[in-house]
């Protein structure tokens, strides 16, 4: 067990770091102020950086590395912006990797090279009004018609929707109950019959656009089915590489407030001295890297685990629920830290404790990871219905 990264991991992780520190923020702030989400043009700069499926084969214009040398570059690029690093984590984390697993030599052709060229984003859109943690309750249909897929639904909570070009959707493709109903189809932005309604306005994530989708009589050919009804199970299993991605984004935001903070405390002055001799101080950034190592090492183990493949629900769900926790925990310890300037837009802590928080409602609530723990570890699926 070896827990130092190679010589090109830590070449290709300083590269990422140059490139974000040099390129990035006065975007960020751009977007962070507009809340515009990034158009193609830095999609392209990602591209010729080799930053856009970077675990992708290269077969399909990916660099064919593994999810961790993934994982090192989203967070460099996170730390300046999880607005900014999207397009990134969407290649490499996103429903893209279930289209590289899941999808047809068709499907794959026709779509990865187009989104390692940063030509397109795929998005993924799973929610509804009425199926949010209970994702088995889609009513989203699609019925196959010839050599036609027509969908008609409602989804909810789409990070991309009217932005990206294209979508991963679930659907219901049998009149069956539960999972056994459930697959997905891929349906592109401007395909006749999809609209989509006004946009969210979160109190994080500035720049990720997000809105309902609706779908009426939306025609897609029936080689754009992805999963097909009852591969419900398959679909999470690609989830939870996606998992990761939120993993890393929290990692991200949580490793950057603490890098803010470090300094600040080493600078500001209170009493005659610098605010880190008290020893009150010392203990809160003990408890933060603490929580930042452990966070990110559950990570590593959950993306080396699948290797070039998928990881398990149980290393997955750990991370993401720990990374979670932690980007809470260290975002709001900054804030105090600083006092009043962690609470003023003047200063970065404020936007990191509002993107931080979201990461623990997206992908899957910190309560529903720990409800998958618990199925890993007896071996069960509860029913929450009961």
């Amino acid at each position: 067990m070896d827990f130092q990264l190679t010589e090109q991991q830590i070449l290709l992780q300083d590269t990422a770091r140059r490139f974000a520190r040099n390129e990035l923020p006065q975007l960020a702030r751009h977007i962070e102020a507009n809340d515009e989400p990034p158009g193609i043009d830095l999609r392209r700069r990602f591209a010729q950086q080799g930053f856009l499926g970077i675990n992708l084969p290269s077969g399909y214009g990916g660099a064919g590395l593994s999810h961790l040398e993934a994982a090192l570059v989203l967070e460099e690029i996170a730390k300046i912006s999880i607005a900014v690093a999207f397009p990134v984590f969407e290649s490499c984390f996103g429903p893209s990797l279930a289209l590289a697993h899941l999808g047809s030599e068709e499907l794959r052709r026709k779509y990865l090279p187009r989104v390692c060229s940063g030509e397109l984003v795929i998005a993924v859109s799973m929610s509804e009004p009425d199926a949010g943690s209970a994702l088995t309750d889609l009513n989203t249909r699609a019925r196959v018609d010839g050599d036609q897929v027509i969908i008609n639904g409602r989804k909810r909570w789409c990070s991309g929707a009217g932005h990206a070009e294209a979508y991963v959707v679930y659907c219901r493709l049998e009149n069956l109950p539960g999972a056994r109903g459930i697959g997905a189809v891929l349906v592109e932005r401007e395909t006749p019959g999809l609209s989509f309604g006004t946009r969210d306005h979160h109190m994080g994530f500035r720049g990720i656009a997000s809105a309902d989708m609706s779908f009426e009589d939306v025609r897609v050919p029936r080689e754009n089915i992805l999963v097909p009804a009852g591969g419900f199970g398959r679909l999470m299993e690609a989830f939870d590489l996606e998992r990761c991605g939120n993993t890393t984004m929290s990692l991200a935001v949580a490793q950057s407030a603490f890098d803010f903070v470090l300094d600040y405390v080493a600078e500001r002055r209170q009493f005659g001295k610098p605010v880190v001799e008290f020893q009150a101080v010392q203990l809160q950034l003990a408890e933060m890297k603490m929580r930042l190592d452990a966070a990110r090492l559950l990570l590593y183990r959950a993306v080396v685990n699948a290797q070039q493949g998928l990881p398990s629900i149980n290393d997955s769900s750990i991370a993401k629920c720990f990374a979670n926790e932690t980007v809470r925990e260290v975002t709001s310890r900054a804030m105090q830290l600083m006092g009043g300037y962690g609470y003023s837009k003047e200063f970065p802590i404020e936007q990191k404790l509002r993107d931080g928080w979201g990461w623990g409602i997206a992908g899957g609530t910190i309560d529903i990871q720990k409800i998958n723990i618990a199925a890993a570890l007896t071996g069960r699926r509860f029913d929450q219905r009961r």
